[in-house]
Formats: structure tokens, C-alpha cells, sequence
């Protein structure tokens, strides 16, 4: 995710690539960084944290607070803090950095590689107006941006978060069941894959609900009404809210300290 973010920024013109420092333990990731984008790379956290006046921490939950640990008495004097690390809240982050500081939290999630990710931002209690809008402008970099309430973040987590996966699932089985009806792999991929982007951005677009999209491609009598009958008799709308509803309780979970 932290790539993710480099590359839209700079890519985008947002943000020179001088001005942009980034840390990791793995050297060889470090050089790979720093080839691809001209950033400005470290092995110490804590310098990341001593020059950076929008700092991202884009970890995983379980070492979330061993790195604020680390860096707390390094965050520059009024610098943004914008963590990207699921189901952990902005109290518990706000807890384990200096007193008021401005934490934003964030929800991306994996199409953020290729500028066309979906985050969801929330503020803490010393977050200002101002600060929210810079993390927007972060994450608008690479792609749609929507301000919510913190309390809502974990349902991002199983839907937009996790999303993803459910799609690369979906778009693999109608693969496959292309593969079944006599398409070569390739063909039957591409077709699936452009088939859920295409859908997506038509609905975009156009501001519709999904449903009439639907039965504007359903017409009566027609194949699209019989394959609907299959996936319905299949529970697929069951299957996939029960899906979003697990992951959401998993993001609380992680949030709590759970492994």
C-alpha cells in the first residue's frame, strides 16, 4: 500500500518525489524503491518520522504499536499522522503518540496499485478540517476518496477493504466457467475481467442502482434471466453479504489485539 501511495503521488504530480522519504528493513526493497520512483529511502523509522510532515503508517495491525512506539518521540512538532493499519482506531494510535496529535485514519485497499482504489478516511479528535482534506488529497491520488465516520471504517474493511478478493474470486470462476463452454484461458479471463470493470465503471458513471443496471441487461425470456436464476438458487447475494459481515467482525477483532 505504501508503493501504492508513492506512485500515485508522484505519478499524479502530487507530490515531488524529493519530498517523499520511505522506510523498511529489507535493503533490497529499499533500492527497489528509490530506482523506481527517486524517493528518498531509510532503514530508520525514526528519521522518516523526525522530516516528515504528513506521516503514513502503512503497517499491519499486529505491529502497529510496536512501531509508534518507535517513532513517538520522533513525530515532528504538528505533523498529520495518517494510519492505513486495519481495525485499529485513532483513540488507541492518539494514545501511543505525543498529546494532541492529529491522526486521520484510513481504509484503502489493493486497486490503489493501479490508481483506482477505494478508501474510505475518518478523523480523530484533534484532527482538523484541514487535516482531512490533506488525506484526502493523498488518497485521491490513487482513486475515489469518502469521508465517514470512524465507526463505519470496519464495514469499509470487509467490503472495499477485503473486496477485492471476493472480485479476483468471481472474475476466476467466470473464468473458468468460460473455460468450461469451450474460450481459451486467456480469452475467458480477459473477457471476465473486463466484464467486472467495465460493469463498474457503467455504474459509476451513470449514478444508477446496480438493480436497474441489471434488468436493463435482462431481457425477458433471455439468457441473463436464466444465468440470474442459477446464481440466486446458488445464495450468491447470501454468500457474499455473510462474506463482507465475517470480514468486518475480523477487522474488529484485529482492532482488539486479536491474532
Amino acid at each position: 500500500m505504501a508503493e501504492a501511495l508513492v506512485r500515485g503521488l508522484v505519478q499524479g504530480g502530487v507530490v515531488a518525489a524529493a519530498n517523499i522519504i520511505a522506510s523498511t528493513p529489507r535493503s533490497e526493497r529499499l533500492d527497489e524503491l528509490k530506482a523506481s520512483y527517486a524517493i528518498v529511502t531509510t532503514a530508520d523509522n525514526a528519521e522518516v518520522a523526525r522530516k516528515a510532515q504528513i506521516l503514513v503508517l502503512s503497517v499491519k495491525p499486529q505491529i502497529l504499536e510496536r512501531v509508534l512506539r518507535e517513532v513517538s518521540n520522533h513525530v515532528m512538532a504538528g505533523a498529520l499522522v495518517i494510519s492505513v493499519a486495519a481495525g485499529v482506531d485513532t483513540a488507541t494510535i492518539e494514545s501511543l503518540l505525543p498529546s494532541g496529535a492529529r491522526v486521520v485514519r484510513a481504509m484503502p485497499n489493493m486497486p490503489a496499485l493501479v490508481r483506482a482504489g477505494a478508501t474510505a478516511i475518518s478523523r480523530g479528535s484533534h484532527a482538523t478540517d484541514a487535516d482531512l482534506a490533506e488525506a484526502r488529497l493523498v488518497f485521491d491520488a490513487v482513486g475515489l476518496t469518502v469521508v465517514l465516520d470512524e465507526g463505519q471504517l470496519d464495514a469499509v474493511t470487509g467490503l472495499s477493504g477485503s473486496g477485492p478478493a471476493y472480485i479476483f474470486l468471481i472474475i476466476e470462476a467466470l473464468a473458468d466457467a468460460g473455460v468450461k463452454v469451450g474460450l481459451s484461458r486467456r480469452n475467458a479471463q480477459r473477457l471476465a475481467a473486463q466484464t467486472v470493470m467495465g460493469s463498474a465503471k457503467l455504474l459509476l458513471d451513470t449514478d444508477e442502482h446496480p438493480g436497474r443496471l441489471k434488468d436493463m441487461v435482462t431481457s425477458p425470456g433471455g439468457t441473463a434471466i436464466a444465468g440470474l436464476h442459477t446464481l440466486e438458487e446458488g445464495g450468491l447475494r447470501t454468500t457474499l453479504m455473510n462474506a463482507v459481515e465475517t470480514a468486518t467482525k475480523r477487522a474488529r477483532e484485529l482492532g482488539r489485539g486479536g491474532k
